[in-house]
């Protein structure tokens, strides 16, 4: 089963990397980056009438990236969103929506009903090759109360 899951990973990994080295920023056009990544898990407004597409790789793997296309049509930016400097913009008071946006859809939601609080995890890999969880809590106004890194106990990085 654990050979199966790897195999599925690794496979991902390949896929992502391919698909991104075909793609190029300013080129590539909203129907480039489909054919490649297929349909977004959420489509999010971006400044000057843009859209943000997320590609979420949670909860088998370890990366989420949001794709940028221009009022133009073309492909303005692609960013893998799980990184400590996205971490480091999570901030106490920050609203759900706004995490969602900057991180995609979490790995795992976990209501705790007698703390009124909610902690949303996402795996990803601390360079070169640690598995890390960030978890941000959320308290019943769905705002950040707290958040942090810990190792990922349940799998090891590829």
């Amino acid at each position: 089963m654990a050979t199966v899951l790897l195999a599925t990973l690794l496979g991902l990994a390949g896929c992502d990397t391919k698909n991104i080295s075909e793609l190029e920023e300013g080129v590539s056009t909203e129907a480039d980056v489909r054919a490649r990544f297929g349909e977004p898990e959420n489509i999010w407004d971006a400044p000057a009438r843009g859209r943000i597409f997320e590609y979420n790789r949670q909860p088998a793997g370890q990366k989420n990236y949001m794709i940028t296309i221009g009022a133009d049509g073309k492909m303005s930016a692609l960013r893998q969103v799980l990184t400590p400097e996205n971490f480091a913009r999570v901030q106490p008071g920050m609203m759900m929506e706004d995490l969602r946006k900057l991180l995609g859809k979490p790995a795992k939601v976990t209501p705790y009903a007698l703390k009124r609080e909610t902690e949303w995890e996402w795996r990803w890999v601390q360079p070169p090759n640690s598995s890390m969880v960030f978890t941000a809590t959320l308290n019943d106004d769905q705002r950040v109360v707290r958040s942090g890194s810990s190792p990922d106990r349940g799998t090891e990085a590829p």
